[in-house]
């Protein structure tokens, strides 16, 4: 096997670091290998302690590496956290000799991603929505047309330079390359969302740890991106406050009873809290571990629900609303989002994957195989993520080149 053919995505999130190693097939990409171990670097999506996020990510790594029997060098990393923010912007530039050639195409998306930022964001992604030709709108690949104005709408995703710093720093001190660093909403919606889906209006919510993390698609483009800074570990904390239990052990309860809504638990069902200071455990009932998870469940879901109402493509979502990440597999969560949206709603699972596609096949990893898919369609054009402040003399010289090459 080729370390050409190898592609790995490393999901560093708040509770779990997970690496998946794929193939790139014909078809699509095999999943060769994962690993995974519990994250303790990370509050909320963003790095907060390097050394214990290293820990995390090279024991991962090991775990990855020894199930698809190959060494990692370079990763598709996934960032999240409260500072991402996603704006649409436009730009528009005159076609040089009649045709839409792959250079005008650069230059459009140049010129909307001309948009003053501050000196302590960076511009993480530049997603084209559509392509306007002389008037004609919705096209979405004008390579070859005849025209002669060009205009782009773009969605411009941004990052705080110093969150993204710490991503990459913690793969570099793990002894890896980052081939690029991915918004994980787009990453996650890679590999749960269907083609009919994008096309008719979908918000792609990932309920993850610390974050969760919304998209909205339509008419097969991205319309809006958010993240809020809440997640499954808020219910945690709820759930060890309400029954006097450790972090640990809420935890446990929480995947193994958690319920979002107490209309779903029978009366009569019992579970067994172990207690803080080695006291003897306790024996309650299911429904009052209900009653603590679906208040906060619900919340999350309303500010979500705010979220998509304040990007006023609510009205796009044709299709309804997918659940991922690690929490939406809390019992009735999928019914509380149905009550909350009123909207369509089911839970996503990674789909389009072959090898060992049964490992993989929870929502949790979505995040980890979307970043591997997105690598698989990148892999053809080589690109290394570049921080602002070390390549500024490179990045100066490379741009210089441009105009001498666009001159003639």
């Amino acid at each position: 096997m080729a370390k050409s053919d190898l592609v790995i995505g490393l999901d560093i999130g708040t509770t779990k670091v997970c690496a998946v190693v794929g193939e790139v097939t014909e078809d699509g990409v095999d999943v060769v290998g994962i690993g995974t171990s519990p994250s303790t670097g990370l509050r909320k999506g963003v790095v907060v302690n390097i050394e214990e996020t290293v820990k995390s990510v090279q024991k991962a790594l090991e775990e990855a590496e020894l199930m698809a029997g190959c060494e990692i060098r370079s990763v598709y990393a996934g960032i999240a956290g409260s500072h991402i923010k996603g704006f649409n912007s436009h730009g528009v530039i005159a076609v040089k000799g009649g045709e839409v050639t792959q250079k005008d195409v650069d230059r459009a998306l140049e010129a909307a991603s001309a948009v003053a930022i501050p000196l302590d964001r960076e511009v993480i992604h530049t997603l084209p929505q559509e392509f306007i030709v002389d008037d004609q709108r919705g096209i979405i690949h004008p390579l070859g047309m005849a025209g002669v104005r060009l205009e782009v709408k773009v969605h411009i995703v941004t990052g705080a330079v110093t969150s993204a710093q710490n991503i990459v720093r913690s793969c570099h001190r793990s002894g890896l390359d980052v081939s690029d660093i991915v918004l994980e909403a787009l990453a996650s919606a890679k590999a749960v969302l269907t083609e009919e889906e994008r096309e008719l209006g979908v918000a792609l919510v990932d309920l993850g740890g610390g974050t969760t993390d919304i998209a909205i698609f339509a008419n097969d483009t991205i319309k809006h991106t958010g993240v809020l800074a809440l997640g499954g570990q808020n219910l945690t904390n709820d759930i060890a406050f309400g029954l006097r239990t450790p972090m640990a052990s809420a935890e446990r309860i929480k995947v193994k009873y958690g319920c979002a809504m107490v209309d779903l638990v029978h009366q009569d069902e019992v579970i067994e809290v172990s207690t803080v200071g080695g006291r003897e455990p306790r024996r309650l009932s299911r429904q009052l571990l209900a009653e603590i998870c679906q208040p906060r469940m619900e919340e999350v879901l309303d500010l979500v629900d705010q979220e998509l109402t304040r990007s006023g493509c609510k009205h796009l979502i044709s299709a309804g609303v997918v659940l991922t990440g690690g929490s939406a597999l809390i019992d009735g969560c999928q019914e509380l989002a149905e009550q909350v949206f009123n909207l369509p709603t089911r839970i996503g699972y990674p789909r389009n994957v072959g090898g060992l596609k049964d490992v993989v096949n929870s929502p949790k990893y979505a995040t980890a195989v979307g970043l591997l898919r997105y690598g698989a369609e990148k892999e053809g054009g080589e690109r290394k993520f570049r921080i602002r402040d070390g390549n500024v003399f490179d990045r100066v010289l490379s741009r210089m080149k441009k105009w001498f090459v666009d001159i003639s």
